[in-house]
């Protein structure tokens, strides 16, 4: 026994020591704690930017609008117009044309034969055919002492090339950037732009719509490279209301108007259709094109149709529609099945559940990128312009838009709506209820920037 009990202390001996354990300093990370130090860090830079956004989202109008009448009452137009700073008048013609195929002709002929002024906004002019046919138009009007002025975005137009500016103000065309009439000026939004899309010649003839100048627009929406849209040609007294939300920009950039008979001419009536122009934007009207939006829902009775390239409502929308269809307003949705922002599609989907279970049908058009921006109510009011219903149109960027009170244009408009039903692809509760987690989970994570969208 003292034998072995001998032998286990040798082998105790020489085993080995254990090494001793270093303790760690509070301050020396574990190796697999660093990387989550770096989560934290992004998670916070996350929340603070969600907060920001939140922040600094406009939100004026917080009660919801509630009225007894519909848009065929008198009592609906005496109200909105004088909220929205443009009365309705009558004695105007309005002229529905979809896609590229059916505007950019016209638009195009209607500029040859300007015999005095023209003056364009627009959010996107990027190079192409479509750039140098309005390019081509505008010089020689401008060669032969027609004045035309250009209003540009500074994001919209970050593809405008140097020479195609060049080829524009050395004919005569004097081609401003939003809120920068010199090139070295800095305009103290950034976060705001234009996005007002507004063609007027000789104050007499105005376009506006979801048009942009871009190959994309071109075409008849027959395939995804090519982008559905509406626009409309206007002519009667409403086009002076057209050229004074284009003077509104003019004078914010430059601190001077365009005056006089070739721009504010006399106007004849037209035609029958009664319409409204007006203009939204932080620096005027705040929140005129949410304000439009909710009280024309407000007032719906029998049906509201939307066609929207970005739906993304905010909460006091989702009620406003929830409460419609309480009141058993059949309302349908047209969004794209093809989209030129996956962020902005999961947002926008974010926001679907609640209207989905409430009945509100929604169809995703599928042959090519939907662009237009268009409501239907009750068969007689219609809104077409550049506002999409998201909280950067309502809130944050400059807009305008063309509202109608007139039985055949609402026509004009449901047979577009009709059509678009056609090549599109109905979504079921069931179906949206059922889409992945991780499509979900990317639908809550980009809702959260829906301020700013």
């Amino acid at each position: 026994m003292p034998h072995l009990l001998e032998k286990f202390a040798e082998l105790r001996r020489s085993r080995p020591a254990a090494p001793k354990h270093r303790r760690r300093s509070w301050r020396e990370p574990h190796p697999h704690e660093a990387g989550w130090h770096w989560t934290f860090v992004v998670l916070a830079i996350v929340m603070s930017l969600v907060a920001y956004f939140w922040y600094t989202s406009s939100h004026i109008l917080r009660e919801p609008i509630r009225v007894k009448y519909g848009p065929a009452d008198p009592e609906f137009s005496a109200a909105l117009g004088p909220l929205l700073g443009a009365e309705f008048v009558g004695g105007n013609s309005v002229e529905t044309l979809l896609n590229g195929d059916e505007f950019f002709p016209v638009m195009l002929d209607d500029i040859r034969h300007a015999k005095r002024t023209i003056t364009l906004e627009t959010y996107i002019w990027s190079p192409g055919m479509v750039s140098d046919q309005f390019i081509a138009a505008l010089t020689e009007r401008a060669r032969h002492g027609v004045k035309v002025h250009v209003m540009l975005d500074g994001m919209g137009t970050l593809k405008f090339t140097h020479d195609d500016r060049e080829r524009l103000t050395s004919a005569g065309v004097q081609v401003l950037t939003y809120g920068r009439q010199h090139w070295y000026e800095i305009k103290p939004n950034i976060n705001q732009r234009t996005h007002r899309k507004l063609l007027i010649i000789d104050g007499r003839i105005g376009f506006t719509g979801g048009m942009c100048i871009d190959d994309k627009w071109q075409g008849h929406a027959e395939s995804p490279k090519v982008w559905r849209e509406t626009e409309v040609r206007v002519t009667g007294p409403v086009v002076r209301e057209m050229q004074a939300v284009f003077e509104a920009n003019w004078l914010q950039t430059t601190s001077g108007l365009v005056l006089g008979a070739g721009y504010f001419p006399e106007l004849e009536r037209t035609g029958t259709t009664i319409a409204e122009c007006f203009e939204s934007g932080p620096g005027e009207h705040a929140e005129s094109a949410r304000l439009s939006y909710l009280m024309a829902i407000a007032a719906a009775r029998k049906t509201i149709d939307i066609t929207h390239a970005y739906f993304v409502p905010d909460d006091l929308a989702i009620e406003t529609l929830l409460e419609a269809r309480k009141r058993g307003v059949r309302i349908r949705v047209i969004v794209p099945a093809i989209n030129d922002s996956r962020f902005g599609r999961a947002a926008s989907r974010s926001r679907w559940g609640r209207l989905l279970a409430a009945g509100v049908e929604f169809y995703r058009y599928t042959p090519a990128m939907l662009h237009a921006k268009t409501m239907i109510v009750d068969d007689l009011f219609v809104s077409v312009g550049s506002v999409n219903f998201d909280n950067r149109s309502f809130s944050i960027n400059d807009e305008d838009a063309l509202n109608v009170l007139d039985g055949s244009v609402a026509r004009d408009f449901q047979r577009a709506f009709a059509d678009d039903l056609k090549h599109c692809t109905p979504l079921t509760l069931r179906e949206f209820e059922n889409r992945p987690f991780s499509i979900k989970l990317a639908d809550w994570f980009c809702g959260l920037f829906r301020s700013q969208l």
